[in-house]
């Protein structure tokens, strides 16, 4: 038996063909890997669907690069449901089925935290696109799935292409609910924060940009990793979204953006599959296998 299996998807798993996006994926998990052997802790790596793989022959199933799921939501859900049957996840089953749909955020917001102004959206919905961003006194808006990942289906749209839209906003609450949240023009200069922790302790933070002419700050776009020096106010602030979990994540990841007055805001809460730069600050691998160590 093992005492760790890190959860990838089978796209990463044993790649043939190794790029400098799957190469970093790959550092990543070498560094973990190691943290826990070197304290004396078996693992082993798998992809999460997997059909052949037994999940009741490790203890822990560290839940790390699965970033198809969104692509195969309700088969994802399905696995989180049996495996945890079979061994102990981490991060807590309820915590991950709970963070893969961002109306987290307004559970999030009810306890005092403050996030990015956001509308869920369904297909039940009577109001236009329009009039929603009307409603709101919103001129230019960010649009997303409520379960996505790496800006899948994001667009940005401005008040002079809201009616336009409409008919694309309609097919897409067609295939899924969909969020609405203004747009912050700020990170096109100042960026997005990444702050990462271990049990609700801040361990390191990374400050990601878009490229020019763009404003998706994900590599997959062409955005880049700067260093991120936070201050004691944006460490508490991402330390006290942790704390209003209803339990508190293992690890975990929280970004924040700051409006043009400075003001402090969630942009998102990622504790399924969050990527977390142990390459910027190898130290993160010791103290998440430390983290787990104590779990075991």
């Amino acid at each position: 038996m093992f005492d760790v299996t890190l959860v990838t998807c089978k796209k990463y798993f044993a790649p043939s063909l190794i790029d400098k996006y799957i190469s970093n994926i790959l550092v990543e998990e070498e560094l973990l890997k190691n943290a826990l052997e070197k304290i004396n802790l078996t693992v082993d790596i798998a992809y999460w669907d997997d059909q052949n793989y037994d999940w009741s022959n490790t203890k822990i199933a560290l839940v790390r690069t699965t970033w198809d799921y969104y692509q195969k939501l309700d088969k994802f859900v399905d696995w989180i449901e049996g495996v945890s049957k079979q061994t102990k996840l981490i991060n807590d089953k309820n915590l991950l089925l709970w963070n893969l749909n961002k109306k987290y955020l307004l559970d999030l917001e009810k306890k005092g935290i403050n996030i990015v102004p956001t509308k869920m959206v369904t297909h039940k919905e009577t109001e236009t696109f329009s009039e929603i961003c009307a409603e709101n006194g919103w001129n230019e808006v960010i649009v997303k799935p409520a379960v996505s990942a790496a800006a899948f289906n994001t667009f940005r749209i401005k008040c002079s292409e809201f009616q336009n839209f409409e008919s694309k906003f309609q097919k897409l609450l067609s295939e899924s609910e969909m969020i609405i949240q203004p747009f912050f023009s700020s990170i096109l200069k100042k960026g997005e924060a990444s702050l990462m922790a271990v049990n609700g302790k801040f361990t390191h933070g990374i400050l990601k940009k878009a490229k020019q002419g763009d404003f998706r700050v994900q590599d997959d776009f062409g955005g880049t990793v700067h260093q991120f020096s936070a201050n004691k106010n944006e460490i508490y602030f991402a330390e006290n979204v942790f704390k209003s979990c209803d339990e508190m994540p293992i690890y975990g990841r929280v970004d924040i953006m700051w409006n043009n007055s400075n003001d402090l805001f969630l942009s998102e809460l990622e504790i399924v599959e969050p990527e977390i730069w142990s390459r910027k600050f190898p130290k993160n691998a010791d103290y998440l296998a430390e983290a787990i160590k104590k779990v075991l």
